[in-house]
Formats: structure tokens, sequence, C-alpha cells
């Protein structure tokens, strides 16, 4: 059974995102998923399965970055899913590079608001390296 969600809970769930992922603590996402979730980093590798998978992910990318910014438009929502265009600037821990990254989310929720779902289409500044 679909569980609709508004504009302003898909709203509210991206704000909690970015604070999640500019906090530079992952553990601080695990809370926005189901324990099941699946998290789709790219549409070509396998997706991290689980809070655990999707927190253990986070922290190999988070700890490569600093002075995270995320920003996000919401370009549709419907029944229990939310669409978003997102932008992220950060900084290499390593080399001090300022990156930005530019991508499209899908997040499809359950009834809790909680995401089950998670794909993302992106693109970064970073040549020949994925950004996280």
């Amino acid at each position: 059974m679909e569980h609709p969600i508004t504009h302003d809970t898909f709203g509210d769930w991206l704000d909690r995102y970015g604070r999640a992922w500019m906090s530079e603590r992952p553990e601080a996402a695990a809370p926005l998923f189901t324990t099941d979730a699946e998290y789709h980093w790219t549409p070509l590798e396998a997706p991290q399965r689980g809070r655990s998978e999707i927190v253990a992910a986070w922290g190999q990318a988070i700890e490569r970055q600093r002075d995270i910014r995320f920003r996000y438009e919401i370009l549709s929502v419907e029944g229990a899913t939310g669409v978003a265009h997102w932008r992220t600037s950060l900084v290499r821990r390593d080399s001090g590079e300022a990156i930005e990254v530019d991508g499209v989310l899908v997040a499809d929720f359950d009834g809790d608001g909680l995401c089950c779902r998670f794909r993302e289409w992106w693109h970064s500044s970073e040549s020949g390296e994925c950004a996280r």
C-alpha cells in the first residue's frame, strides 16, 4: 500500500539528509532510512542494503570530505516518491581540492516517512574519479 508524501515532508527529509551529510557524522544518516533500505549510489553499482551498509558507505565517503555544503530543489512529489535536483560543494581532505557535485535523486518512502529506496545519478568536477 502506498503512503503518500507531501512537498513539505519531502523537503523536511532532504533538509535532514543535508544536515546529516554536512555534519560529517555518517551515523546521522541512519534514522532517515528503513532498516532494510536500498541505497543506489550510482546506477551501475550494486546498492548498499540496510542501515549498516548505508552508514558504512557514508563513512567511507565522508572521511575524504570536509566543508560540505548541500542544497536541493524539489522537482516532483507523487505518491510515495520524491525527485530532487541537488548540488554539493566540498573540499577533499587529502588535497584541499574544491569539488562540485551535481545530481538528481529519487527517494521512495514508507508510511513512517523513512526512505526505503534511494537512487541517485550525479556528476563531479573531479576528473576521472567519483566524488565519494
